[in-house]
């Protein structure tokens, strides 16, 4: 399979948006870096990271996640036995970008939201500083969203969604450089900060935001709380968008996940509102008022991975129940029966469960990575919390029924 890469040299652009928001002006030439074609690393091969001391749980050899293994020992310490698991030891990581790789080496960055920390998770090596964001995690807020740029393998850039002390925003940095801001001035609130962000595998980007604590918001046009936005690289509105706005979709209250199947074809995200958690499928111009699927109990749906195989199945990690939704996808796009549970610790061969999960992405179309927030009001193990990655074979493959 081809991917074909855009250029990815960003204007000086002007604040030209509808709605009230704010976007930086800055030099944005892939952060002040001069890149090589040399070093950058491609599709096919992830950059190598080499990490002092022990692996997370992994001793060298080629990742199979999911494979029929024997009993799995327990943690010793930070030190986990699961080939499912490339990170150990972190903090509530609400938000992870798989960097593209054919999953012989895995490889993601992890945010962890009340830290601000960016690390990169690499199996087989420790986990290294990426970055490190100014966030405040009051109010569910923090460091909850993390994408690569549509051009990430030339511009080297990450972008994030973040709480700050005045608003919820978009910023973007690379390894090495201060964040600057790309979206400002999405509503802060007491409660309701918790947003995502993601490619949508067609060049630009998706950011999922939350109501801020007001549920009226979600359906206000002029405000930016409760929508599904769809920026450039520079936060402006992309090309495309419906009247040339930001918003493409309205009414979230608290999004958890937001995913794109690999062509773009497809965008999903799931939210959770006062009597249920929901799924939607998100379409330009429509708004976000019939669910594809709901759970009237709750689990507390989060990240997302729209899987590319043969029988089509959308994963949704929950961060509350602490298992994996798989439901099936039709060809057309339509779930068509119930989700299939996984990783509850009920399967009886590992990996069993991870507990609760939050952030979700694609490594490649049949890998997703995923972290762990058993740290934040779950049960955590020595080795919490962690990256794990997540298959088609792991999550059940999503072939539920009626």
């Amino acid at each position: 399979m081809r991917t074909r890469y855009r250029s990815a040299l960003l204007a000086i652009l002007a604040c030209g948006v509808l709605l009230p928001a704010g976007c930086a002006r800055f030099d944005d030439t892939a952060a002040g870096q001069t890149f090589s074609p040399a070093p950058v690393p491609s599709p096919e091969s992830p950059p190598e990271v080499r990490g002092p001391g022990e692996d997370s749980g992994g001793d060298g050899k080629q990742v199979q996640p999911g494979s029929p293994a024997t009993t799995v020992p327990p943690p010793q310490g930070c030190k986990d036995f699961n080939q499912s698991v490339i990170a150990t030891c972190l903090d509530t990581v609400a938000a992870v970008a798989g960097l593209p790789g054919d999953g012989s080496t895995p490889s993601a960055l992890a945010g962890e939201r009340k830290s601000g920390r960016v690390l990169l998770a690499t199996a087989g090596k420790d986990a290294t500083e990426f970055a490190k964001l100014d966030v405040q995690a009051a109010g569910d807020g923090g460091l909850t969203g993390l994408a690569l740029s549509p051009s990430y393998v030339e511009d080297q850039l990450v972008f994030a969604y973040v709480t700050t002390a005045t608003d919820n925003r978009v910023v973007r940095f690379a390894k090495g450089q201060p964040a600057k801001p790309v979206l400002t001035g999405i509503p802060k609130g007491a409660t309701g900060n918790r947003g995502t962000i993601s490619a949508d595998n067609r060049g630009a980007l998706l950011v999922a935001t939350g109501d801020a604590g007001n549920p009226d918001a979600a359906a206000d046009p002029n405000s930016l709380a409760g929508k599904v936005l769809r920026i450039d690289t520079s936060g402006k509105a992309a090309a495309g968008n419906p009247n040339g706005a930001l918003a493409v979709a309205a009414g979230l209250h608290a999004p958890g996940g937001l995913c794109a199947s690999a062509d773009g074809g497809r965008v999903w995200v799931t939210d959770r509102l006062a009597d249920k958690d929901a799924l939607y499928r998100v379409q330009a111009g429509q708004p976000l008022s019939t669910p594809a699927w709901t759970w009237p109990d709750k689990p507390g749906v989060a990240g997302c991975a729209d899987f590319v195989d043969a029988n089509g199945s959308l994963s949704v990690g929950t961060s509350l129940a602490g298992n994996l939704q798989n439901l099936p996808v039709t060809a057309e796009g339509a779930i068509s029966g119930k989700p299939t549970v996984s990783l509850d610790g009920k399967t009886g061969k590992p990996p069993s469960t991870f507990g609760r999960l939050a952030g979700m992405s694609m490594i490649n179309p049949q890998m997703a990575v995923a972290g762990t927030v058993n740290k934040d009001g779950g049960t955590p193990i020595s080795s919490d919390d962690r990256v794990v990655l997540i298959t088609p074979a792991t999550s059940g493959g999503g072939n539920g029924k009626d």
